[in-house]
């Protein structure tokens, strides 16, 4: 007896594939962009006074 059933394992793998696809699904794979500046938008400097 696991501590975990074998559904578990697999629900538990689907939900992490399907989070991945919607993830991917939602920003977009031909953006055009690198991966991190879709998440986080490069850093810009004030303009000086």
């Amino acid at each position: 007896m696991g501590l975990f059933k074998a559904d578990f394992y697999r629900f538990f793998a689907l939900g992490f594939a399907g989070g991945a696809l919607l993830i991917l699904g939602t920003m977009g794979l031909d953006h055009g962009g690198s991966l991190s500046d879709n998440i986080v938008p490069p850093a810009e400097a004030a303009p000086t006074r």
